[in-house]
């Protein structure tokens, strides 16, 4: 069957004269891999289909949050009844405080949450609590970690930022990056050195515990253990980014996973089923200082919106308990890895793949990578040529080198199966 996105080309065609690069976000242009954007119409599982009626395989998820797959039937049925009961109330509503309630009682870094409306809003709001709490205002991020496009923290950022080569905004006033320190992932010696050099001003340091913004880098071991040293060394709060690890690794976070326990911690439309929501939350004392109680103003009109409590209070009591769910996607992960690791060794193509559980991304390079200076030795036009023929054969993954790989409960062998059968050919395995 002939590949054509005819109908996709029309829509796309009349999204430029409209909309900015004929997208909403710029991590679904596929400039970086030259070519025009497919147009999805429906979802269903592990599967996305176009407006030409291409199937495609589908492992990005919605970016992360469609751990259950697209469509599953229980959130969907748990929406609708909430919709006929009202879609946005703007006062406090139970199913808010049940979700808050759901969140503390899986994680154990958090006491109290606040929901938002994004993961950018999430972040944002962490950092000047922060900032609050602590009464200073440095802040540590990490090089190609990316935490949102709020203006303190487009400095040296991942994913989009990382594909384009302009890790820094126009639009960005140089004060408002004045305070922002930039690490190296992975590097505990470099954190150090920014905590000497900037004694007693250092608020906090935000990290993704797995960094998924430049493809998906691990973290050594002992690092996560490190930050959390150095922060109480120095009087600073640990920030654990998770709006793409929160309840993909485990139920219990990344941070329950690696057994660290971070002052806050930051999420996004994962714990919404897909919804647009974030929520921020952690320590009591440190979430205090948030208004009504404190000093730190945040507030939002469709925080608590409660379609997307209900998506997000269904999907995470679907997995906390099937237990069992997690333990499939790790085998499927590593599955999929070891069988990539295969098809690699025969085409002695300088290929890594990394990953953890339903977390992965294959690179295009001979370096191993570990930071953001290794990542970026991936060779962006082998990706581009890869992604278009990996496309056309019905895989659809990020369009860029520096996104992850997401599976979900909805994937089995017979899609990865197929997937890694279009791999050989379009790689050249024998």
């Amino acid at each position: 069957m002939t590949f054509t996105t005819t109908k996709s080309k029309e829509i796309f065609q009349r999204a430029v004269k409209v909309m900015p690069g004929g997208v909403n976000s710029p991590v679904r242009a596929f400039g970086p891999v030259g070519c025009e954007p497919v147009c999805i119409e429906h979802a269903k599982g592990a599967y996305l289909y176009d407006e030409d009626g291409n199937s495609y395989i589908d492992y990005i998820g919605s970016w992360g949050p469609m751990i259950l797959g697209h469509n599953d039937s229980r959130i969907v049925e748990a929406m609708k009844k909430q919709m006929e009961r009202g879609i946005s109330y703007g006062a406090i509503a139970k199913l808010e405080v049940e979700m808050a309630e759901l969140m503390v009682s899986l994680v154990p870094a958090l006491e109290m949450v606040r929901m938002v409306n994004s993961g950018t809003e999430a972040v944002m709001s962490a950092i000047r609590t922060a900032r609050g709490f602590t009464g200073k205002n440095k802040i540590i991020k990490f090089a190609g970690c990316y935490h949102g496009h709020s203006d303190s923290l487009l400095v040296k950022a991942g994913s989009g930022a990382m594909t384009a080569g302009v890790p820094d905004s126009g639009g960005v006033p140089e004060g408002c990056v004045q305070d922002t320190l930039t690490a190296n992932y992975n590097d505990l010696e470099s954190v150090e050195a920014l905590f000497e050099h900037n004694k007693n001003q250092i608020a906090c340091v935000i990290v993704e515990p797995i960094a998924a913004n430049m493809g998906v880098v691990l973290p050594k071991e002992g690092f996560l253990q490190g930050l959390r040293k150095l922060c109480d060394e120095n009087q600073a709060l640990l920030i654990f980014d998770e709006v793409i690890t929160g309840f993909r690794l485990g139920i219990h976070g990344a941070s329950g996973y690696y057994k660290v326990k971070p002052d806050l911690i930051t999420y996004g439309k994962i714990i919404g089923g897909g919804m647009p929501v974030g929520a921020y939350g952690g320590r009591k004392d440190v979430m205090s200082v948030v208004a009504p109680l404190g000093q730190v103003y945040q507030a939002g009109t469709l925080s608590g919106n409660p379609v997307a409590m209900v998506a997000g209070i269904t999907q995470l009591t679907i997995l906390s308990e099937h237990p069992q769910i997690y333990a499939t996607l790790k085998e499927l992960g590593d599955y999929f890895r070891e069988s990539v690791r295969g098809v690699l060794q025969e085409t002695k193509l300088p290929f890594q793949i990394v990953g953890e559980g339903s977390l992965s991304c294959l690179y295009f390079t001979k370096e191993p990578v570990i930071d953001y200076a290794t990542a970026k030795t991936a060779d962006t036009k082998a990706f581009a040529t890869y992604f278009k023929q990996m496309l056309e054969r019905g895989n659809y993954f990020g369009p860029s080198q520096f996104e992850a790989i997401f599976l979900s409960a909805a994937h089995t062998k017979k899609e990865l199966d197929k997937t890694l059968a279009d791999m050989k050919e379009v790689l050249g395995a024998k």
